[in-house]
């Protein structure tokens, strides 16, 4: 497996640091970097604490934990957030935009969302056909129907 060194900045010396726990999973958990008190329908955007220099060809995908919902009832509003590795300075601060679904606090240190890198897409080109070669499925909900 590839050893990948990120370069990080920490904002606030209130959250823990960030681990990776090899073998136990892809993700890294974010943490909320100050205290919301959020009503229902409030939107936000939570800061993470951290800037990261991402490895030129390698993007950072965001996306809530999955007690996220259950805990403080957040939604993230733009599914997943994509960081790219031009996001890279010292105040290119990690936020999640989240709206509240119902009256809620998030504590410094709140574990609120989690993050894995990827290599960016290769370069792509489109071939046009008249007809592609698979086996219809049936188009768009019939998986697993006959």
């Amino acid at each position: 497996m590839e050893n990948v060194t990120l370069k990080i900045k920490y904002h606030s010396d209130q959250i823990d640091k960030l681990t990776y726990i090899d073998g136990k999973s892809d993700w890294i958990d974010l943490r909320a970097a100050k205290r919301y008190e959020l009503k229902r329908g409030d939107w936000v955007l939570i800061r993470l604490g951290v800037s990261i220099a991402l490895p030129e060809g390698y993007e950072a995908h965001v996306v809530p934990r999955s007690s996220t919902f259950k805990t403080w009832g957040l939604l993230q509003t733009n599914s997943c957030g994509v960081i790219d590795n031009t996001y890279c300075g010292d105040d290119d601060e990690w936020m999640v935009p989240m709206l509240a679904t119902r009256d809620t606090v998030v504590e410094i240190n709140d574990r609120v969302c989690q993050f894995r890198i990827m290599k960016n897409q290769p370069v792509i080109t489109f071939d046009e056909v008249e007809h592609l070669d698979g086996k219809s499925r049936g188009g768009f909900g019939t998986t697993g129907k006959q």
